[in-house]
């Protein structure tokens, strides 16, 4: 059994190094460097399922750090909430497959209410149709689930994360974001009483 989970792991690592980092990175954090804090517009991060939730936690986590963000539910964007995308904001669409309906029909109608506004994608899939329609594509590389059946994100949803995560640093790094300023976005809890303490 221990072999079995020192295997699992190293699959997780060995795609975790493998993540391209051929200058994509860089023009994504650049662009929403311009939209947010240039033109003052926010990150709209959007995904189903899994790549969601992933979403969720990148959107809460650059918010946190001075890069505002907001989690939209590319259903509930066809029911009205498509409404808080504003003309300078940036979209950042999460799908493995890239073949996602429901992130497909967002980028029509978020380009139907504003032609010009910025698309990223980060994907498992650079090819795909919803590769094809975005400014920059975040490409993980596509690596191999460890689920024994090929089928449930795994590996797919922890290159996402760290993908998410050097989006977050890099962005606190062209921003100089300081402790301070963290201290004043996490008020309470253990972060904040750290945050405080200088």
């Amino acid at each position: 059994m221990r072999e079995k989970i020192s295997s699992l792991i190293s699959r997780e690592i060995e795609a975790i190094r493998n993540i391209p980092i051929e200058g994509a990175v860089e023009q994504a954090v650049d662009l929403i460097y311009e939209q947010v804090h240039n033109k003052g517009g926010k990150v709209v991060i959007s995904g189903m399922g899994k790549a969601g939730q992933i979403g969720v936690n990148i959107a809460t986590t650059l918010s946190s750090t001075g890069t505002p963000a907001y989690f939209l539910h590319p259903s509930e964007a066809q029911h009205g909430d498509l409404g808080i995308i504003q003309k300078n904001d940036i979209v950042l669409a999460i799908s493995n497959s890239g073949k996602t309906r429901e992130l497909i029909e967002l980028n029509y109608l978020v380009h139907r209410l504003y032609p010009d506004i910025k698309f990223i994608v980060l994907t498992g899939q650079n090819k795909s149709e919803l590769a094809k329609n975005a400014n920059v594509v975040l490409w993980t590389g596509g690596p191999e689930e460890i689920c024994p059946l090929g089928l449930t994100p795994t590996t797919s949803t922890t290159v996402m994360t760290v993908a998410g995560d050097i989006l977050v640093v890099l962005l606190m790094e062209k921003i100089g974001f300081t402790k301070e300023e963290y201290a004043k976005r996490h008020h309470s809890g253990y972060l904040g009483q750290k945050a405080k303490k200088g």
